[in-house]
């Protein structure tokens, strides 16, 4: 058997970047956003607001145990990262995120102003 261990270079190995597959659906609430992050753990998820845009970004990092060795690796740490843009009807104020076997769910509310209203109509 072979023992030579293959790997790409630490550089690439290292900054591989995968983007998350995504589910966005709207209502007359919001927004609700499913992204799939097999792996990535709440203490390595970043979520993010800078303005109108919206970042999430997450690590995995395989572990390896001193009694094993990888025989070929491609990617030793994984890094999910997607961005998007926020409609200015959304309130990024008030996001509700959740975790639940590797998938994310952002609920994004519409802001007050963007909400649908009854308008009341007076009989004179």
């Amino acid at each position: 058997m072979d023992t030579n261990v293959t790997t790409r270079p630490a550089a690439e190995a290292d900054t591989a970047v995968i983007v998350p597959a995504v589910d966005i659906v709207e209502d007359e609430h919001g927004i609700t956003l499913k992204a799939d992050l097999p792996g990535v753990s709440k203490e390595e998820l970043a979520i993010g607001i800078d303005g109108d845009n919206l970042t999430i970004e997450g690590t995995v990092k395989l572990g390896e145990s001193s009694r094993m060795q990888p025989v070929y690796a491609e990617i030793r740490v994984a890094h999910y990262k997607r961005s998007f843009v926020l409609s200015r009807d959304l309130d990024g104020a008030k996001i509700d995120a959740a975790m639940k076997n590797g998938v994310l769910t952002l609920t994004v509310p519409k802001a007050e102003a963007a909400k649908p209203r009854r308008i009341a109509v007076r009989a004179d």
